[in-house]
């Protein structure tokens, strides 16, 4: 028996289209399982319109050194200041783990964290095994705060953990 689940909002910024390709999949493995997905550019959203789903995605490429995307950083002290209590989230990231591997996946742990201290419901953590990195702040034990792709160096596998991933956190979307 099927039954009505609440919208998941989809968050992401995006500047070489890596994120916002992701984002597509995303939102097509989802809806494959009886979930609407609405789909946001943050750039031009902003991050008030989180508070209004009970279920969120939040995606984001780490830039530079470590940084945030600039559309995320644009509004990332805005966002630190929100209270997720009742939201369920999950995150995804894109990065290269060889070109930058003493920061990979940051952005995630710099958006997931705060989320979590707010009082937003972490899902989605994904396993490091098949990553080859030094650092990242999105680390918690053994497993990323989210899930960590990488068009640079290891593309072919993009399609599969996303398909992976949606099947791990669909469930936990009521």
């Amino acid at each position: 028996m099927k039954y009505k689940m609440d919208k998941i909002g989809m968050f992401w910024g995006s500047t070489t289209e890596m994120t916002s390709l992701a984002a597509e999949l995303i939102q097509e493995a989802l809806e494959s399982f009886d979930h609407h997905v609405e789909s946001f550019d943050v750039g031009s959203t902003g991050v008030d319109p989180i508070l209004t789903y009970s279920n969120v995605i939040i995606g984001c490429p780490t830039w530079n050194v470590g940084e945030l995307q600039d559309d995320w950083d644009m509004f990332y002290s805005e966002y630190q200041g929100l209270k997720f209590d009742g939201i369920t989230g999950a995150f995804f990231g894109v990065g290269d783990q060889l070109g930058y591997s003493c920061n990979f996946l940051d952005a995630v742990g710099l958006l997931a964290r705060p989320f979590v201290e707010n009082g937003g419901t972490l899902i989605g953590q994904w396993p490091t095994d098949g990553y080859d990195f030094d650092e990242s702040i999105a680390l918690e034990g053994d497993k990323f705060l989210g899930l960590g792709l990488d068009y640079d160096n290891q593309e072919t596998l993009s399609e599969e953990r996303i398909k992976s991933w949606t099947e791990l956190i669909q469930s936990s979307f009521k």
